[in-house]
This record gives structure tokens, C-alpha cells and sequence, in this order.
């Protein structure tokens, strides 16, 4: 009796056994090893030295480049975390609009997210080109004369926010679910006491979403300071390092110039910066986010009150 009660509790330990493993030993494990590397001179070709928290005195007393590299992902993400979830939440709306074909238009904004970093890297070269580039004669169609989109340091850093805005299809989903979930009747009934679209989604869209907007905001901030693959690609860093992020700065560290524990000092602060962001957007969401089920227990609370 007691083995089989013993069996009961163990067995859906047993089943997420695998997950907890590979949680271990590729991300629990990794990340522990990274902080320790990050306490040495561990250069690839020859032995670790110990120099203590050297690495992170060094990032901030003399390695201007550090700086430098934060302060364009810092840009960076200020312009793309809004922008990319304002173009996600209008074409979210777009397709929830009960017009014919909308399921062809929901899978040709999807698709650019299924293509891989570099397939997308490439295709915006071409479109960016100074010279040939379709967006550039596109603009002269209409009299405007494009800039050197990835040569000119000026335009380079909103060439890779334009480029990477192309990639909205997963958050663009994920509002499209929660908004799809949103009950028709609420509509009805603002309809009804005369509310035009633009109210019914300001006072009612919006607020109602506002968990999703929150889950889209936080992993927004996070893959912003984790761009690496098409700023690699699509400019190199350049020109004149305009674009060089703070995530190509932790590669080319650990990979190009060899410094593995510098690197590693370079990715926790990272972390920590990322760290304190999420925590100062959870702190603000008790202001601005809505949840439906704290509602209802305030409700229940409310007439539990009034029995009494």
C-alpha cells in the first residue's frame, strides 16, 4: 500500500524528469559556470587566472567601448520594444476584422517569423541596398531620395529596427489569441450605448489585454538586448560601430578575441540590467495591468460585504 502511494506522488516526477535535467545541465549549469568564469582571466589557448571581480572594474574604469555598445542597445530597445508591439497590436486588430481571406493575410504576416535569422539578414541587404535596394526606389517613386541605409552610421541603427520590426508574427499572434478570447457581447452593449470603434478599443480592447501587453512587453525587452544574429550579419557592428551592440560586443569578446571570463563579465551585466528592467516593469504593472480574475474577487468580496 505504502509503494504504491510512494509510486503516485513519484510518477509525475518521473515524467517531467527529462525537462528538470536538461534544465540542469544546459541552462542552470551554464550560467553558474559563466559567473565563476567571469572572476578570471580565462583566455582559450592558455590557463584560467584568478583576478577576482577585475573584469567588471575593467568594463566600467577603462573599456569605452562597453559604453558605447550599451548605450546603442539602450537606443535600440527604446525605439523597438513600442514600435514593434504597436505594429504586432495593429496587425492583431487587422486580422480579427471579419473580412474574406483574412486567414491568408494571418499566415503572410506569420511567415516571416518562421524564416531564420539569416535568410531574414539577407533579404533586408537587399531591400536596405543604398543603391539597388527596393525600399530606396520605392521612396524615389514618390520623390525622396533614400539614404545609405547600412553605410551611412546616421541611418544604420533604424535599418536594423526596421529590419528587425519585420519579425512581429509571434507577439502579433499572441494578441490575436487573447483578443479573439475577448467576449462579443461586451462590444454589443458599447455599441449599443454608442461607442465608435476607437472608444471600444481604447475602454475596452486595450484594458483587457493588458496582461498580454505586459507578457509581450517584458520578452520585447529581453530580445532586444539579445540581438545578435541579424545586426551580425546585416551590418557587422558597422559603420564606424554605429550598430555595434552590446550583444555582438559579448560575442566578438568571447569569440573573436578570445577573452571567454571578460565576456562572461560582459553577459551578467547584461543579465542584471535585463534583470532590473523586468523587475521595474512588474513593479509598474500593479498600476496599469488589468486581471479579470482579481476583478471578480473583488466583486465577490463587495456583495460577501453586503450579506452581512
Amino acid at each position: 500500500m505504502k509503494q504504491n502511494n510512494l509510486m503516485k506522488k513519484a510518477t509525475p516526477y518521473l515524467f517531467i524528469l527529462p525537462w528538470i535535467i536538461g534544465f540542469l545541465v544546459f541552462t542552470i549549469g551554464p550560467l553558474i559556470f559563466s559567473l565563476v568564469m567571469s572572476f578570471f582571466d580565462w583566455p582559450l589557448t592558455a590557463d584560467p587566472t584568478f583576478v577576482g571581480i577585475g573584469n567588471y572594474v575593467k568594463m566600467f574604469t577603462s573599456d569605452k567601448q562597453f559604453l558605447k555598445s550599451l548605450t546603442i542597445s539602450l537606443k535600440y530597445a527604446a525605439i523597438f520594444v513600442p514600435l514593434n508591439m504597436i505594429i504586432a497590436l495593429f496587425l492583431a486588430m487587422l486580422i480579427t476584422q471579419p473580412v474574406k481571406g483574412v486567414k491568408i493575410f494571418r499566415t503572410i504576416y506569420y511567415i516571416p517569423t518562421v524564416i531564420s535569422g539569416v535568410a531574414v539578414s539577407i533579404l533586408w541587404g537587399w531591400i536596405l541596398n543604398g543603391d539597388y535596394g527596393v525600399l530606396n526606389y520605392l521612396l524615389s517613386l514618390i520623390g525622396i531620395k533614400g539614404p545609405k541605409w547600412l553605410v551611412d552610421p546616421a541611418w544604420a541603427l533604424l535599418a536594423v529596427i526596421i529590419a528587425s520590426a519585420f519579425g512581429v508574427g509571434s507577439m502579433m499572434l499572441i494578441f490575436y489569441t487573447d483578443i479573439k478570447n475577448i467576449p462579443i457581447d461586451v462590444y454589443e452593449a458599447a455599441a449599443i450605448d454608442g461607442a465608435n470603434p476607437a472608444r471600444q478599443f481604447f475602454s475596452i480592447t486595450l484594458p483587457i489585454i493588458t496582461p498580454t501587453i505586459l507578457f509581450n512587453l517584458i520578452t520585447s525587452i529581453i530580445s532586444s538586448f539579445q540581438q545578435v544574429t541579424l545586426v551580425m550579419l546585416l551590418t557587422g557592428g558597422g559603420p564606424l560601430k554605429s550598430t555595434y551592440f552590446y550583444g555582438l560586443y559579448t560575442y566578438n569578446n568571447a569569440f573573436k578575441h578570445h577573452k571567454l571570463g571578460y565576456a562572461s563579465a560582459n553577459a551578467w551585466v547584461m543579465f542584471v540590467i535585463i534583470l532590473c528592467l523586468t523587475a521595474l516593469v512588474f513593479k509598474s504593472s500593479s498600476a496599469w495591468v488589468f486581471y479579470e480574475t482579481e476583478a471578480g474577487g473583488t466583486e465577490k468580496k463587495k456583495k460577501r460585504g453586503g450579506k452581512k
